[in-house]
């Protein structure tokens, strides 16, 4: 390891908590339990916003891959403090390959994309096409944080009921997008149901994820449920 990998991995064991390591570990089964330090998310965020402001913030960001889950999410939150456009999309870029779970996927949240989302669109629809589950995710995901409320266009829909993937964590998380959108975009959205424009598996558990949302109203939830295709095995796992 570089040494600024040793300072970090070094840091971060500092603030470990072995009972959430076991805990969370659980949540995301697709990683080994031994890459898990065991950090829990405010203080890694707190240590994200200090490292951030030195200098070895910088070459951390260049010493991919990282041998542990939390240095990914680490890694997330620094990109997530990058101010410039172009910046914060070459980090991305360089980062999203090895992004390899639903949770250091959905953490990160740049708030610079949100104030360049013409810029965005395009590059999210290359996120869309890829082939790597993760980067798709990030790509649903941003459709989903930036584009359901004044910035909302029926192509976004779309574009997300296109995707075609047997990845469970592709297919979470397009239910995920589906199910927002009822919440803030209910008629444009609803015709993707009442018209089962989406797999029977998606359709299914964007409805589930919409009746357990206190977003949208119980009149609205009791219809939803009566558009159910018949029973489809759902998993246990649930992001």
């Amino acid at each position: 390891m570089l040494p600024v990998e040793i300072k970090v991995r070094e840091a971060l064991y500092a603030l470990q908590d072995r009972e959430y390591q076991a805990f969370h570990s659980k949540l995301i089964p697709n990683v080994d339990p031994r890459t898990v330090i065991g950090v829990r998310t405010p203080a890694l965020r707190k240590f994200a916003k200090e490292f951030g402001k030195t200098e070895d913030a910088a070459e951390f960001l260049k010493a991919l891959p990282h041998g542990c889950y939390e240095e990914n999410n680490l890694h997330g939150f620094l990109i997530e403090g990058i101010k410039e456009y172009d910046t914060c999309i070459a980090y991305l870029e360089a980062f999203l390959p090895y992004v390899d779970n639903w949770a250091t996927c959905d953490m990160m949240a740049p708030k610079v994309l949100g104030k360049h989302t013409d810029r965005l669109m395009g590059r999210i629809e290359r996120w869309i096409s890829s082939q790597h589950t993760y980067t798709i995710r990030f790509g649903i995901g941003m459709l989903m944080r930036f584009y359901l409320d004044e910035k909302f266009d029926p192509a976004c829909p779309a574009m997300v009921a296109g995707v075609q993937s047997e990845e469970y964590y592709v297919n979470m998380m397009i239910a995920w997008y589906f199910a927002t959108a009822l919440a803030r975009q209910y008629d444009a959205v609803l015709p993707y149901l009442t018209e089962q424009r989406l797999s029977p598996w998606v359709h299914n558990k964007t409805i589930q994820k919409a009746v357990e949302s206190r977003r949208i109203d119980r009149e609205v939830k009791s219809y939803l449920r009566t558009l159910r295709i018949g029973k489809q095995g759902q998993g246990s796992r649930e992001r």
